[in-house]
């Protein structure tokens, strides 16, 4: 699907004509640039691939240099492709925040926030607490049983217990669209969008 690479600005709130508050996500959609167009006979599938944010270029490895070269473009940070284009772009071609219109749909993708080892009432949201009767000693937040000693002597793949949190790309379908501010490429998004302030995202159609 066609889209953007974009950074996230924070959270705010929209308000109604009837006074409802609506929370929102502010992102900085764009502008991103074309560095490369990828067809079928040449790489077995078609798409575009788009850079956005700017890097320095004694950062850059020579590969990507030359990539950017090519394409006559500056060194970028993120790099992502996309397919579905209505309009034909070619190497150079810019693409803003105007491909959104409001009121439509989009899915963004992101990395949440790391949070580190955590236990299973973070983790998991297990209830952490029990009777404090009946010989309860200091287990207020254990997992409780993993599983059987004699039968099945294992414990089962999949079980909920205590681990790394956070820091996975996670995608949040049909966020709605409440304002386009193409001029300064900002998307105004109801709800909330995995990552911290200035990660990364990915908004598709």
């Amino acid at each position: 699907m066609p889209g953007l690479i974009g950074r996230k600005v924070g959270m705010t709130s929209v308000y109604s004509a009837e006074g409802k508050a609506t929370p929102c996500t502010v992102i900085e959609a764009g502008p991103c640039v074309v560095t490369q167009v990828k067809t079928e006979d040449r790489d077995g599938y078609e798409a575009v691939q788009l850079g956005f944010g700017d890097r320095k270029e004694k950062n850059t490895p020579s590969a990507l240099k030359g990539h950017f070269k090519k394409a006559k473009v500056a060194p970028k940070s993120d790099l992502a492709e996309f397919n579905g284009f209505e309009d034909e772009l070619k190497p150079g071609a810019e693409v803003s925040a105007d491909l959104f219109a409001e009121g439509e749909l989009v899915s963004i993708s992101g990395k949440s926030k790391g949070k580190g080892f955590q236990g299973v009432v973070k983790r998991h949201g297990f209830g952490g607490v029990g009777e404090s009767t009946h010989g309860q000693h200091n287990r207020m937040r254990a997992p409780g049983s993993i599983g059987g000693a004699s039968d099945p002597a294992r414990v089962f793949k999949g079980m909920r217990m205590a681990g790394q949190t956070g820091n996975s790309n996670v995608t949040i379908e049909n966020l709605k669209v409440l304002k386009v501010m193409a001029d300064k490429n900002i998307l105004v998004v109801k709800g909330s969008i995995p990552g911290a302030k200035g990660s990364t995202v990915i908004i598709e159609k």
